[in-house]
């Protein structure tokens, strides 16, 4: 089959490299993964291509669309893309258009994407079935039925499939989208999207660290946007355990920090021996592998490579909205995480939770993380 795989990130890079899981596990077709937001060093397979869209990206808010290219006017932006995606789909005639979170979120993204979908189900490219990749938790929204009933408008009639990317012996979909009962198209749980790296690979990789035995523990903020406080924290904590506890220390700030953030972290190491600061790796799962504690925001993707990679982790939710603290409070119900409070960023603290759970293996979860081969399956099977 040709698939079609649409993902758009706007503020850190979990959309994309939850995406990216499920490209590698459709290795038996030709994917053409359309990405349209800051740039990212992404590691394709070879059955699949890139099709990249001129950046936006969103503001803090998610009011207004801003260009990635700081020198392009927006409404330009917006009238290229929406051109270059319908001829795209026009000349690729994918068999499947997998979308990821539209239409439950990513609203204003609706100005190319709407066109596209009724294209294609008036025939424009051919065959073509559709179906929506959805993270396990929605975020709350002011005006809740209203937002539901315009996910209900877009997706019963556009759509022929959702997959929902979750256990639901974890997070069903109706206890943060309750007209879950009024979809009347097929809704599949596929299980968590994340890579299951081998103790090989954090075998290697220790090897590769020069450790010698010392313990490794991991610190990151995803793509950086936020969680620089953590990072920092941690940091100083690790210096003053380090007396104690000799250990090595790898921070990933993220793609997206603050040059004047990255630039702090790689003062405060040169000289501390046990401390590397990187912005970003394409081999983390590996890291947590080869890693015995990680300290970490609470984001899907560092989440679920947390139970895949059976790491401890200290993680301390985004409270923005109700995802993070969600997912985290019934992961640490079931002894897979603890959880990290604003408040607890003294690095003394810190110090004290590292000492504690440096080495300790998390409590068997017994959660669904086959999501990616799932989901390949029922894109394999959909119409069948």
């Amino acid at each position: 089959m040709r698939i079609a795989f649409y993902s758009q990130h706007v503020l850190g890079v979990g959309h994309l490299f939850r995406s990216l899981e499920i490209v590698r596990a459709l290795k038996n077709h030709e994917v053409s993964f359309i990405t349209g937001g800051a740039e990212a060093e992404l590691d394709l397979p070879d059955h699949a291509s890139r099709f990249q869209l001129p950046g936006l990206m969103m503001s803090e808010d998610f009011s207004r669309f801003i260009p990635v290219d700081e020198h392009m006017d927006v409404d330009t932006v917006l009238d290229w893309r929406k051109s270059m995606l319908m001829e795209h789909m026009k000349e690729f005639r994918p068999d499947v258009f997998l979308v990821e979170l539209f239409p439950f979120g990513r609203k204003k993204f609706g100005f190319e994407l709407l066109p596209v979908l009724r294209a294609a189900g008036q025939g424009l490219f051919g065959p073509c079935r559709i179906a929506c990749s959805l993270r396990d938790i929605l975020v709350e929204k002011k005006k809740q039925a209203k937002f539901e009933q315009r996910v209900l408008d877009t997706l019963n009639p556009l759509f022929d499939l959702l997959l929902v990317h979750a256990d639901p012996a974890l997070v069903r979909l109706e206890e943060t989208f309750p007209a879950a009962k009024d979809i009347t198209i097929p809704v599949h749980y596929t299980g968590y999207v994340t890579p299951t790296p081998s103790a090989a690979a954090g075998a290697k990789l220790q090897k590769e660290l020069h450790l010698n035995g010392l313990p490794l523990v991991v610190a990151s903020a995803g793509g950086g946007s936020v969680g620089q406080e953590l990072l920092h924290a941690t940091l100083a904590a690790s210096v003053l355990l380090s007396a104690k506890q000799p250990h090595c220390l790898v921070i990933f700030t993220g793609p997206y920090a603050p040059e004047q953030d990255v630039q702090q972290f790689q003062n405060a190491a040169q000289g501390v021996e046990h401390v590397t600061v990187q912005t970003f790796t394409n081999r983390f799962p590996a890291y947590l592998a080869a890693a015995s504690l990680s300290v970490s925001l609470a984001g899907y993707n560092t989440t679920m490579n947390l139970l895949g990679a059976e790491v401890h982790g200290l993680v301390m939710p985004f409270d923005q909205n109700r995802e993070q603290r969600m997912r985290a409070e019934r992961l640490q119900d079931r002894g897979a995480l603890t959880i990290l409070e604003p408040a607890d960023l003294d690095p003394i603290h810190i110090a004290e939770l590292m000492a504690q759970r440096l080495g300790e293996k998390p409590a068997p979860h017994g959660i669904d993380l086959g999501g990616a081969a799932s989901t390949a399956h029922f894109l394999e099977t959909m119409g069948t």
